[in-house]
C-alpha cells in the first residue's frame, strides 16, 4: 500500500551565524615507523603469496599498494628482478617477484627499519603495503555480485595476466595454462590469445573454481560469461499486437523534449503529443534524424523494453517538442543558446512545460575547471527565472578515444581521466546532470555462439557504460548527479573491433514504417530521459512541485548500482562517475509502510538557520540487525555569475545532529559565531559523504545507515535535527533575494523488514506537533 508523502514542519528560531572557514591538514612521517610496517606487511605477503598453485615459473605474485602518481617501473630500481605484471588501479601495481629480488627487498626494509637510509628509499617510500593477489581480487564483478550458479556444473571465463613484451613467455603462459586445466578435469571449451588479452573460457564444478581456478597464479580474474540481453522479439513488435495508448488527460502536466524534432505521427508518440515547433531556420518541426524521437519515446513511457513485453504503453503526460537541430542532429551555424532561449520561453509559456530533457552536448567544451561555458550558463539563468527543471547528459565519448583492447583493458579507470569531462552544458549547477549505465551484456554475437569467448562487453550489468563522461562541475560539485541505463559496447578481442549493436536502450523509431516501431540506441542521449520520465511522475502526483522539490526527491531515493562502489575505492572518482547513483522508484513517489518520505519547503535569509526535528519510529530503532537508511537531500537554485571564480551566489547546506531537544541545538548553532565554532559542531556520524563533499553543488544529499541500535545509540538517546543554513557569499548581494528558496526531503527506510510500520508511526508523531502548535 502506497501513501502521499509527509510534509514536515519547520521549527523556531532562526538565530544568525558567521561564515566558516577551513584549515588545512597535516600527515605526519616516520620513516623507521613506515619501515617496520612494511615488513610486517612483506612477512603476510610471502605467507599469502605461498598459497597460490599452478604457475608457469616459480616467481611470486604480489600486489604493491603504491601512493597515487606513483611510476610502476621504479619498482625494478629495487630489483632488476621485479617484472611488472599489470597496474590494477591507480594505486594497485601486480608484479611476479623472484627470490633474489625478495631478499633484496627485505634487506633494504630492514635497514629502513633499523632508521637507515637504503638505497631507493624513495621507492620504499612510496610503497604503502604488500599483498598477495588473493581469491578475493581474482573474483570479477558478476561473480561477487551473483554468486556461483546452482548448477552442478557451470561456464567461468578465466582471464590470465597479459604477457605483452614477451611471446616467448606468453607462449609459456598458455601451454601451461592448457596442460593444468587437463591435469585437473576442468573441461576446455575455448581461448583467445592476443599480446594484450589471454581468455579462458572453461566448465567447471564449484570445487574446481573456488580451489583451484580462483587460487592459480596466472589467473588475472575469474568471472561469469554474459547474460543480460536484448531479446530480438522486443524489436519486433508489431503495431497490431501493442494496445493503443489512450491520451493523458488533459490536465496532465506537459513535460518538452529539446533536440532534433519528433516524429508526432509515430503510432506511440502521437496520442500524447502536446505541441511542436522548430526554432531552428529553414527546418519545420519533424525529426529528420532520429535522434529527438528515440528520446521522446523513453522520456514518454521510461522502460520501453519493459513496456513492450507487458503490452502497457500508458502516457502520464503530454510530450512538446522544441527543434533545436538540424537533420544532421547539429546546431545550426548560430548560437544554440539563443535557440534554446527562445524554445525555453515559448514551451514554458504557451504550453506550461516546466521539465525539460536536453540530450545535447558540445564535445569541443568540456569541463575541465575555470569558469562555467555560456550553454551552462543560460539553463542556470532560466532554471531559475522560471522554476523549471533542466535535465542533462554528461556527453558521450567516442569510439576512437581508445584502441580496442585499451577499452577493455584500462575499464573502469580510464572514466576517471580527464579526457572523460563532462562537456557543456552538463556542468550546469541548477540543472540535474545524468550519466550511462549499461543494462545489457549480451549482443547478438554472444547469444549466437555462446561458446566464443572473443566477444567480451566492457561493462557489465548495472555497471557505468563505457562512453560516459565524469565531473565535477564548477567548485567541486558533484556532477553527474544521476545515472540511469543508456547503453553498452562489447569488444571483439579477435579483430579489436568495438561494437553497440543489441546492447542500447529500447526506443521509438523514427522510421517505423519501413523498420519497425522500435530500435535500440547507446548514449547519455538516452540515460537522461529516464531520469526526465521519472521528473514527469513525480509532477503528476505533486503538480505543485518546484524544480527544487523535483531535484530532491529524485535524489533522495539515488542509490549507487550494486558493487559499483568496489569499482572506484577513492570516493571522489566514484561520485564524479556514478554521483548518488541511479534512481529507486520503490517509493519515489508515494511512501510506502517501510519507506517513508518527508517534504520541507520554505524560504530563507542570509546567515539564517532552519531547524527541523526528524521524528524516529519506534520500528526504525527496535531491536535486531538489518539494514536501515536515513536519508536528507537539499536543493535550491542559485544566481550565477561567470564573472567570479566561486560561480554561484548563495550558499545553502545543511547538517544532521542529535541534541537533547530544540534549545540546546539553537544554542549550540548560535554560539557558532566563528568558524572554528561551527566546525567543531558534531554531525551525526557514519555519514557516506560528509558536510565538506556533499555541499558544493545546489543538490545535496547524504545518507547515514545503521545496523542495530543499542542503549547508546544517540537516535535512543536523543532527538535527531537537521539545520539548514544560509551564508552567501558577499559580492551576490545584488543578486540574490532576500529570502532563497529552498526543498529539504528526509527519507527513512528499512530495507530489511518490510512491516516495519514507519509511515503511520512517522504520521502519527508529525499530526500530535501540529495539535501541539494549534
Amino acid at each position: 500500500m502506497s501513501y502521499p508523502h509527509l510534509v514536515l514542519q519547520r521549527e523556531e528560531p532562526t538565530p544568525e551565524r558567521r561564515p566558516r572557514r577551513r584549515g588545512p591538514s597535516h600527515q605526519p612521517a616516520d620513516p623507521a615507523a613506515h619501515g617496520r610496517t612494511l615488513q610486517s606487511y612483506l612477512g603476510q605477503a610471502v605467507t599469502q603469496a605461498d598459497t597460490d598453485i599452478g604457475g608457469f615459473d616459480a616467481r611470486r605474485l604480489f600486489k604493491f599498494e603504491v601512493q597515487k602518481g606513483f611510476d610502476p617501473d621504479e619498482l625494478r630500481k629495487v630489483s632488476p628482478d621485479v617484472e611488472i605484471v599489470s597496474q590494477e588501479e591507480e594505486q594497485v601495481v601486480v608484479a611476479f617477484v623472484s627470490a633474489a629480488a625478495l631478499q633484496v627487498f627485505e634487506a633494504r626494509l630492514a635497514t629502513l627499519a633499523q632508521g637507515g637510509l637504503p638505497v631507493h628509499f624513495n621507492v620504499l617510500y612510496a610503497l604503502n603495503s604488500f599483498n598477495g593477489w588473493l581469491p578475493e581480487d581474482r573474483t570479477g564483478w558478476a561473480l561477487r555480485r551473483d554468486g556461483f550458479p546452482a548448477t552442478d556444473t557451470f561456464v567461468l571465463d578465466a582471464e590470465l595476466w597479459p604477457i605483452e613484451d614477451n611471446p616467448q613467455q606468453r607462449q609459456q603462459l598458455t601451454d601451461t595454462f592448457r596442460q593444468w586445466l587437463d591435469d585437473n578435469n576442468f573441461t576446455y571449451i575455448d581461448r583467445v590469445v592476443q599480446p594484450g588479452i589471454i581468455m579462458y573460457r572453461v566448465r567447471c564444478n564449484r570445487h574446481q573454481a573456488e580451489n583451484l581456478l580462483l587460487h592459480h597464479r596466472d589467473v588475472r580474474t575469474v568471472d561469469l560469461p554474459p547474460r543480460y540481453h536484448l531479446e530480438t522479439q522486443i524489436l519486433q513488435a508489431d503495431v497490431q499486437t501493442l494496445t493503443p495508448p489512450v491520451s493523458p488527460a488533459e490536465e496532465a502536466p506537459r513535460i518538452a523534449i529539446l533536440d532534433s524534432g519528433i516524429t508526432a505521427n509515430h503510432p506511440l508518440i502521437g496520442p500524447a503529443v502536446g505541441g511542436t515547433h522548430s526554432f531552428i531556420a529553414g527546418h519545420d518541426a519533424n525529426d529528420n534524424h532520429g535522434h529527438g524521437t528515440q528520446v521522446a519515446g523513453i522520456a514518454l513511457y521510461g522502460d520501453i523494453a519493459n513496456a513492450i513485453a507487458n503490452n502497457s504503453f500508458v502516457p502520464s503526460f503530454w510530450v512538446c517538442s522544441g527543434r533545436v537541430l538540424d537533420g544532421n542532429a547539429q546546431a545550426d551555424a548560430g548560437f544554440i543558446e539563443n535557440q534554446i532561449i527562445t524554445a525555453v520561453r515559448t514551451l514554458h509559456n504557451e504550453y506550461q512545460c516546466r521539465i525539460f530533457n536536453v540530450s545535447i552536448g558540445d564535445t569541443n567544451k568540456p569541463y575541465i575547471g575555470g569558469h562555467i561555458r555560456s550553454f551552462s550558463r543560460t539553463l542556470d539563468t532560466l532554471s531559475r527565472e522560471l522554476d523549471i527543471l533542466f535535465v542533462v547528459s554528461t556527453g558521450n565519448m567516442a569510439w576512437d578515444q581508445l584502441e580496442g583492447l585499451s577499452w577493455m583493458n584500462d575499464y573502469p579507470e580510464y572514466l576517471t581521466r580527464d579526457e572523460w569531462a563532462i562537456i557543456d552544458p552538463a556542468p550546469a549547477l541548477n540543472a540535474l546532470t545524468v550519466g550511462s549505465l549499461a543494462r545489457y551484456d549480451q549482443n547478438h554475437r554472444m547469444l549466437r555462439y555462446p561458446d566464443d569467448p572473443a566477444e567480451v562487453p566492457i561493462a557489465r550489468h548495472s555497471q557505468p557504460s563505457p562512453f560516459t563522461r565524469r565531473g565535477p562541475s564548477v567548485g567541486n560539485a558533484i556532477k553527474p548527479e544521476l545515472v540511469a541505463f543508456g547503453g553498452n559496447w562489447s569488444l571483439n578481442t579477435r579483430d579489436d573491433h568495438i561494437s553497440s549493436q543489441r546492447l542500447g536502450e529500447v526506443t521509438t523509431n523514427r522510421t517505423f514504417a519501413t523498420d519497425g516501431l522500435f530500435k535500440d540506441a547507446c548514449g547519455t542521449s538516452f540515460a537522461t530521459p529516464h531520469v526526465t520520465h521519472l521528473a514527469g511522475q513525480i509532477l503528476c502526483e505533486v503538480p505543485d512541485a518546484s524544480q527544487n522539490l523535483l531535484r530532491a526527491l529524485l535524489v533522495t531515493h539515488a542509490r549507487l548500482p550494486a558493487g559499483s562502489d568496489e569499482m572506484f575505492p577513492d570516493k571522489n572518482k566514484l561520485r564524479n562517475v556514478l554521483g548518488y547513483g541511479a534512481v529507486d522508484q520503490a517509493a519515489l513517489m508515494r511512501s510506502i509502510d517501510n519507506e517513508v518520505t518527508m517534504i520541507a519547503r520554505g524560504t530563507l535569509a542570509d546567515k539564517r538557520h532552519h531547524f527541523y526535528e526528524i521524528p524516529i519510529p519506534e520500528d526504525f530503532v527496535s531491536q535486531g540487525k538489518r539494514n536501515r537508511e536515513l536519508t536528507v537531500t537539499l536543493a535550491h537554485t542559485t544566481p550565477v555569475r561567470s564573472t567570479r571564480v566561486a560561480y554561484k551566489a548563495t550558499r545553502l547546506e545543511f547538517r544532521v545532529v542529535a541534541a537533547p531537544d530544540i534549545d540546546h541545538v539553537s544554542t549550540m548553532f548560535n554560539r557558532a559565531t566563528t568558524a572554528d565554532d561551527y566546525e567543531r559542531i558534531a554531525e551525526l556520524g557514519n555519514a557516506s559523504l560528509g558536510p565538506s563533499m556533499r555541499s558544493k553543488g545546489t543538490v545535496q544529499s547524504d545518507t547515514w545507515t545503521f545496523k542495530q541500535f543499542n542503549s547508546q545509540s544517540k537516535l535512543r538517546t536523543d532527538r535527531l535535527f537537521v539545520v539548514v543554513t544560509r551564508n552567501d557569499f558577499p559580492w551576490g548581494t545584488s543578486i540574490t533575494s532576500t529570502d532563497e528558496a529552498y526543498a529539504l526531503t528526509v527519507c527513512m527506510r528499512d530495507r530489511t523488514n518490510h512491516q516495519a510500520r514507519l509511515y503511520t508511526q512517522i504520521q502519527a508523531r508529525l499530526q500530535a506537533r501540529v495539535r501541539i502548535r494549534s
